[in-house]
This record gives structure tokens, C-alpha cells and sequence, in this order.
């Protein structure tokens, strides 16, 4: 896609502190970063979505191996990913490494621990679960 910034970004268009690179996918810093080694990993053919992508199993893998690194090389007690795909419209994952001791990290946390603490109201009873699972089932 032309003007994709991360299809620009992965053919070397625009500059970006890279993590690691292979045939099929990209990673990079994130500019915008929750924690220090904030990574976006994209596949470098374009796709609107992280659902999209052809081979899934082999973007999964990319990505486990960063993550790994993480862990193991680096030692970070935790590294959580997500898969927000709205600001940027080419699929992305972000790998974000962390040992709980960053407070913007918690900050941006604290949204969804408070929503799923304080509304009692969400929670699925017996018969809205299973009305739910029916509905959402893989048959």
C-alpha cells in the first residue's frame, strides 16, 4: 500500500530503530512507547489486519521469538502483547517487555483492571454464559 507509514517503514522508506528483521516480518521500536523496548512487529507484505495475515502460525512465531529474547536474553519478568489494529491500518502486533515496575505501563493498565473490578455488571451469569458460548461456539 502506498502510503502505509509501517509498509514504509518495513521497505526501509522511513527510518525506525529496528529489533529485528527477517524475510517475512519487521520489528521495531515503537516511537510512542509504554515501556523501554516497546516493539511493533509487522509483516512487511501489507494487511489491514493481524487476522488478515496469510501465514499467522509464522507471524506468531516472529513474534514469540522477540518475546523470547525478552525473557530469556534480557531478562524481563514479563512480556505482554497487543493487537490493537485501528491507529495504524497495516497489521501490527506490539511486544512490550516489562517487570512491573513501570508506572505509565500500570497507568495505561489500570482502565481495564478497574472495568473488570468495579463492574459487577458485565460478569456473565449462568444463563447469559451460555446463551453467549452458544452463540460464539466453534462447532
Amino acid at each position: 500500500m502506498d502510503d502505509c507509514i509501517f509498509c514504509k517503514i518495513a521497505n526501509g522508506e522511513i527510518p525506525s530503530f529496528k529489533i529485528y528483521e527477517d524475510e517475512n516480518y519487521f520489528a521495531f521500536l515503537d516511537l510512542s512507547h509504554f515501556t523501554e523496548g516497546h516493539t511493533l512487529v509487522v509483516p512487511k507484505k501489507h494487511y489491514r489486519f493481524v487476522w488478515d495475515v496469510e501465514d499467522v502460525e509464522g507471524y506468531f512465531k516472529a513474534v514469540q521469538k522477540i518475546a523470547n529474547h525478552f525473557r530469556d536474553n534480557l531478562k524481563y519478568t514479563y512480556v505482554d502483547t497487543l493487537t490493537f489494529g485501528r491507529m495504524v491500518p497495516h497489521a501490527h502486533v506490539h511486544v512490550i517487555p516489562h517487570n512491573s515496575d513501570n508506572k505509565d505501563w500500570e497507568k495505561a493498565l489500570e482502565g481495564i483492571g478497574e472495568l473488570q473490578k468495579s463492574d459487577s455488571g458485565r460478569r456473565l451469569c449462568q444463563d447469559e454464559g451460555e446463551k453467549t458460548a452458544k452463540k460464539f461456539r466453534m462447532v
